[in-house]
């Protein structure tokens, strides 16, 4: 469900299945949910009450997920934020880390230049590539909440709610954007790989997997693990990233073709004591990737890759695109379909 926030913009709630599902739903909403008051009532409007939702989230036998909906929306500027803020992540995440795990890096309403408006409906600052500023801009918030070490993960949603052929700003649910769960088919599995991050997010359908792994020696990880790295050992991690391009075509009829692959990597420095701080000047893009260096597996892609000499706790995430821009550029009015991007969840190194 699209959760009426306390404090902030909208939020997915997600409540797992079981029998009382809807009594547990019916629970939150009705004593949390700002709009759900009635006479209204300012007091379910702050982050105290955000701050008891999470508590009471967190306490539920069955856990459900909370992750902020377009996030930047109401932001002014770069940085400068409005409705969702750093500390507000910060804080809630602190109180409900395994209940309040992320944040869309892509949000609905991808069709708004179809009809003349923004992508993600962004009227003050624009998406970047159709991803929000904190997810888009390398070394902005989301790395700055990976470096701190959280578990932080990005999805992306349609937010349909009127077609854009019918009016509206929206794709038809997955026309657009997708979010891959690496999970069984069963319910429990999917949502404890939405906890834990085994997720990628597309949009166009540029492609239709990805897998990030890092070694060392006889040990991996993939996205959402952590993989130890004895100091002992010899410290150097080989990444390699697997994807599959679309096969056929997507849904505005084209077969989009992925031109560059970035391999993006921070240090983990611990919790920063600044909950406003949105940056980590330790992220960096350390690779770029175009077809002459990638191998043929099959229907896959494949890219190798080594970091020499790892002396820091870090992460690697992986995005990629149609475009030839080196980074996304805030979006104008142009067809949401020339301008694909995809971006994997982090895989974790620490040095044990």
């Amino acid at each position: 469900m699209e959760f009426d926030t306390p404090a902030q913009d909208h939020h997915t709630l997600m409540i797992p299945r079981h029998d009382d599902e809807a009594r547990q739903l019916f629970e939150l909403e009705s004593r949390f949910a700002k709009h759900d008051a009635f006479p209204a009532d300012p007091g379910r409007d702050t982050e105290a009450k955000m701050i008891e939702f999470l508590k009471a989230a967190k306490d539920m036998r069955n856990k459900p997920l909370v992750i902020a909906h377009h996030a930047s929306r109401s932001a002014r500027g770069l940085g400068v934020y409005g409705q969702d803020t750093p500390r507000e992540f910060r804080n809630g995440n602190n109180i409900a880390p395994d209940v309040y795990v992320g944040f869309e890096g892509a949000p609905g309403h991808q069709a708004g230049p179809l009809v003349g408006g923004a992508r993600g409906a962004y009227s003050s600052y624009p998406t970047h590539g159709g991803f929000d500023q904190m997810t888009a801009r390398v070394g902005g918030l989301w790395d700055s909440l990976l470096g701190e070490g959280r578990k932080w993960w990005i999805t992306a949603t349609s937010d349909s709610h009127v077609h854009w052929t019918r009016g509206g700003a929206d794709f038809w649910p997955g026309e657009y954007s997708k979010t891959y769960v690496q999970a069984r088919q069963d319910y429990g599995d999917i949502m404890d790989a939405l906890r834990t991050g085994r997720i990628f997010v597309t949009t166009g359908d540029l492609i239709t997997t990805l897998d990030l792994t890092a070694r060392n020696r006889d040990r991996s990880a993939a996205v959402g693990e952590t993989l130890v790295v004895r100091r002992r050992d010899r410290n150097d991690v080989d990444i390699e990233i697997r994807f599959r391009p679309l096969q056929g075509k997507n849904a505005n009829g084209d077969q989009p073709q992925v031109r560059r692959v970035d391999l993006i990597v921070g240090n983990i420095t611990g919790p920063n004591p600044n909950l406003d701080a949105d940056t980590n000047p330790t992220t960096k893009v350390v690779a770029r990737f175009g077809p002459s260096d990638w191998q043929r597996r099959g229907s896959e892609f494949v890219i190798r890759h080594t970091l020499r000499n790892v002396e820091n706790d870090l992460y690697a995430r992986v995005r990629g695109t149609n475009t030839d821009e080196a980074e996304p550029l805030p979006d104008a009015k142009e067809n949401p379909w020339t301008d694909l991007w995809f971006y994997s969840n982090p895989v974790f190194v620490r040095l044990g």
